[in-house]
């Protein structure tokens, strides 16, 4: 494997994501780099990073298409599987997801609202930058899915809509 670059105030920012939340542990991928930060063990060792190279043996549209597909199945509510109006409004990044702009204030949305294409629905923190999540669709909610305050895979379903 040749010279990695990468910019080490980054991973420090993951690093501190990863403590913040308790988490055991989270990868990031981009630009074939890929870095998993390993959260500490409950003995209170210390945490591991691990970057490696991705070399990608397929076109990259591929693998997220595959992504994108496979993650709401697995979440998929029953009442989601039987019904061809509903659609999902997915994470298009991998983050802590919010209901609500703060803690005192109320959700953005709620299951049983009605919502209009480009209305906010949440908001997904990820290296201490908070990115609001409009609606690609309006109808009205009935599930989600995505728990508050919790992290969130990319392509993982936020919100289901009844178009």
């Amino acid at each position: 494997m040749g010279r990695v670059d990468f910019d080490i105030g980054e991973v420090r920012k993951l690093a501190e994501l990863v403590e913040r939340y308790g988490l055991a542990e989270l990868t990031v991928e981009e630009d074939g780099l890929c870095i998993t930060i390993k959260g500490r063990p409950a003995a209170g060792g210390s945490g591991e990073v691990v970057v490696q190279e991705v070399v990608q043996h397929t076109a990259p549209a591929e693998p997220q298409a595959a992504k994108s597909s496979a993650a709401p199945k697995q979440k998929e509510s029953p009442a989601a599987s039987h019904d061809a109006n509903l659609r999902r409004i997915i994470a298009p990044m991998v983050g802590v997801f919010y209901r609500s702009p703060s803690p005192d204030q109320p959700s953005y949305v709620e299951v049983g609202d009605k919502i209009e294409e480009g209305q906010i629905v949440g908001l997904i923190e990820a290296m201490k930058v908070f990115s609001e999540i409009p609606s690609e669709l309006a109808g009205e909610i009935v599930e989600i899915p995505a728990q508050n305050a919790k992290l969130v895979q990319q392509g993982a379903p936020l919100i289901v809509v009844r178009v």
